[in-house]
């Protein structure tokens, strides 16, 4: 934000008590100010032309319309950062997905169940900071019967991509993996996501792909066509046993604050795959990634990191582009062919 003038927030949600936990979880906060709340779009919309907020958190199910529904209105009429706070509740999560989809900077799980009240504290600040440096753009899917080139040979053996992101790394994922063929190399993901959202999220890129994605279990192989995304609050670690990938999915403290941490994903395939390897470094607040990917580089690997145009939050690359970890810096578009095209590395660094 310009100068020193804290980020105004509106809050968009029907339960008053929901309300109420949000305002006090940012009353704390410095450089945060809860300029007004909303019970309803119709209100939000009101409030959002008079108070003039910087950032929104915005609700999924409320009455007399939507949040999906009044999410695309407002990205058309009057693009705003917005932060989407939801249930647990599948159909909420897949929800919020879209939400994502539409143009919603970043999705939160509602207090309550698994997700504490202590938690939302936590990370619900860093969420809206990270809205309101964000680079909004509109939905642009890809376009409907896209030309995926075949990869003519079997990848070979041992070949792996590493995939890492953060806030906007949703869709950024979702658009490099809807131009990866049906026979890639094994994929693995860490994005930053809660729980029960990443299994959304993996559904939904399992629908628009070549490729098999799901939610990573512990134990499971890696194969060709097949890309593995890291639950939600679960570190995930590649191993090798017996000539064959394999992952581990387990807890674990907090890696630059993250769990998953891409940090953690990408030095187990430094170290497992070396110079087989493939790593990619998009969209995201903080420094999560970098050393792992410098890792990765230094192990042989193909490394790149998304560039700053075509990023939501230039943050993870740029850090990682200025350790020397990322061997390209490509626009989000290029990424795809370029992660494909390099699967056998000429050469580590020092």
């Amino acid at each position: 934000m310009p100068g020193n003038r804290r980020i105004r927030v509106l809050i968009v949600d029907d339960s008053a008590i929901v309300r109420k936990i949000l305002s006090e979880a940012l009353a704390s906060e410095a450089d945060l100010e809860v300029v007004g709340t909303a019970p309803d779009p119709y209100v939000a919309r009101d409030k959002i032309l008079a108070l003039k907020p910087d950032v929104l958190t915005l609700d999924i199910e409320m009455p007399r319309m939507d949040g999906l529904t009044f999410l695309k209105k407002l990205m058309h009429f009057h693009p705003l950062p917005a932060v989407v706070i939801s249930s647990l509740a599948q159909l909420s999560a897949r929800a919020a997905i879209e939400a994502l989809q539409l143009g919603a900077v970043e999705v939160l799980a509602k207090p309550g169940g698994p997700y504490s009240v202590g938690e939302l504290r936590h990370s619900l600040g860093e969420k809206i900071r990270a809205a309101a440096g964000s680079r909004l753009r509109r939905n642009e899917p890809n376009p409907a019967g896209a030309v995926i080139p075949e990869i003519r040979s079997a990848p070979a053996d041992g070949c792996v991509v590493a995939i890492g992101a953060s806030t906007g790394g949703t869709e950024a994922i979702a658009k490099v993996l809807s131009r990866v063929p049906k026979n890639a190399p094994p994929i693995v993901i860490a994005q930053h996501i809660p729980p029960i959202f990443s299994k959304a999220f993996a559904n939904r890129l399992n629908e628009i792909c070549a490729i098999e994605v799901k939610e990573a279990e512990d134990n499971d192989a890696l194969r060709a066509g097949l890309a593995l995304v890291a639950p939600g609050d679960f570190h995930m670690l590649l191993r090798k046993t017996g000539g064959r990938y394999y992952v581990s999915v387990k807890t674990g403290p907090r890696v630059c604050y993250q769990r998953p941490s891409v940090d953690v994903l990408f030095t187990s395939v430094a170290e497992v795959a070396g110079d087989l390897a493939a790593g990619v470094l998009l969209t995201g607040m903080g420094s999560d990634g970098a050393q792992g990917l410098l890792k990765m580089r230094k192990a042989g690997a193909h490394t790149i990191a998304q560039d700053e145009a075509t990023c939501v939050i230039y943050g993870m690359p740029r850090e990682a582009a200025g350790l020397g970890a990322a061997a390209q810096v490509l626009p989000l578009p290029a990424i795809a062919a370029a992660m494909l095209a390099n699967r056998r590395p000429a050469q580590s660094i020092a």
